[in-house]
């Protein structure tokens, strides 16, 4: 297929694909499935061999948050029947943290629910990150707190921070539709503090929210504009208890397809599969291993993932292999854009725009005409997929690691 023979080739540059090029994998058929994953493996296999990352994720404070995310479980009035809780103490998450790292963790993503940190919370925050670099100064530490003022992912990189996330989750144009209380370009305004004050700038999207094919490729262009470094590619867990509870029409080929775009308009930057892996792409997890070179490990934030043991069984069996902590993740030229962040944030390839201009962690577009991909997404709701975490941070019961 020309198509995949020139994405291929531009991706083994680390060359930007066209929107309409974008567009056309989205738009391919089952029939084709297989020749997309193959040549967004070939991509995936230039920058990063056959290494998984992984990550684990300590929610530090769960629900009563105040913003209202429709794809949310911890949203404004949602009533989905989640822990909550208030922040844990630094040796509570340093022993969560631990039990990641021992299961292979490389990153640590410390989470807490609310709009944007107090000074008193980045406080907490500073001494989690203490608590947990003291045991393993080895460990990344990814923050995810918000929206962020003036200085504070200043402090946060004082203290061993080593990136931050914050998803634009959707397109610019159709973000009024799941959010109210803030909008795009605050999420981007927090963005650029993190990446201008030298933090790693990880951010990506959600699909499944009712979203276009065109709404994809808007906000993985802008991710990519943005300098992204690592992209956490979410596919909607419809929680019983929020506005998008009805949202099943994800398939787990849509999802496929949906990877190996950001693949090709981001060839050298970590694709993370995040949250909804195992509900929506299901039996093909590995065949997503080829596409993306990062995953979480064990449970979400307040959804239960599958058994750690079965993610490094299926990495092993898949013929992949855990990155070490002493590898790095990133291809040379990318780690170099990473700690010149502090000057300007555009990725390679990206049109270059002066700091702090430019661009940039439901029914689901549908593949075209196309009647059988029709039927696919009509299917009954798998519901039962959807776990709430009852085990690990906030509990009394041991971590999924």
């Amino acid at each position: 297929m020309d198509l995949l023979d020139t994405l291929t080739a531009k991706g083994l540059r680390g060359e930007t694909p066209t929107r309409e090029e974008a567009l056309a994998v989205l738009a391919t058929t089952d029939d084709e499935l297989l020749d997309v994953v193959a040549a967004a493996g070939r991509v995936r296999r230039r920058w990063f061999g056959r290494r998984v990352k992984l990550n684990y994720l300590v929610n530090l404070k769960s629900g009563l948050c105040p913003e209202d995310c429709s794809y949310c479980s911890q949203r404004l009035g949602s009533k989905a029947e989640i822990l909550k809780y208030t922040w844990l103490k630094p040796d509570q998450a340093a022993d969560a943290a631990r039990a990641g790292v021992s299961g292979g963790a490389k990153r640590v993503c410390l989470v807490a629910s609310g709009r944007g940190p107090t000074d008193r919370d980045i406080d907490r925050v500073t001494d989690t990150i203490a608590a947990i670099k003291g045991a393993d100064p080895a460990v990344e530490i990814c923050a995810c707190l918000g929206l962020l003022s003036d200085n504070q992912a200043e402090r946060l990189k004082a203290a061993g921070a080593d990136a931050y996330n914050h998803n634009l989750n959707t397109s610019e144009g159709t973000y009024g539709d799941i959010a109210t209380t803030h909008t795009y370009a605050d999420r981007v305004d927090t963005v650029r503090k993190a990446h201008g004050a030298g933090l790693s700038a990880c951010s990506g999207l959600i699909a499944g929210m009712g979203e276009t094919d065109a709404d994809l490729v808007d906000v993985v262009f802008a991710l990519r504009e943005l300098g992204s470094d690592s992209v956490p590619v979410n596919f909607l867990i419809p929680f019983e208890g929020t506005p998008l509870a009805k949202e099943w029409n994800l398939t787990p080929q849509r999802c496929l397809r949906i990877l190996a775009m950001v693949r090709f308009v981001c060839p050298d930057v970590e694709v993370r599969i995040a949250g909804g892996r195992e509900v929506h792409l299901r039996s093909m997890q590995p065949l997503g291993l080829h596409i993306a070179n990062s995953i979480f490990l064990g449970d979400y934030l307040t959804s239960e993932g599958q058994a750690g043991q079965a993610d490094l069984d299926m990495i092993k069996d898949a013929g992949f292999e855990v990155e070490g902590a002493g590898e790095a993740t990133l291809p040379r030229h990318r780690a170099d854009v990473t700690a010149q962040a502090g000057s300007c944030g555009a990725a390679p390839g990206a049109a270059v725009s002066p700091c702090g201009t430019g661009g940039g962690c439901g029914p689901c577009g549908g593949h075209g005409d196309e009647p059988a991909a029709e039927e696919d997404q009509n299917d009954e709701p798998r519901n039962g997929l959807v776990r709430v975490r009852r085990r690990g941070a906030g509990t009394e019961l041991a971590p999924n690691a």
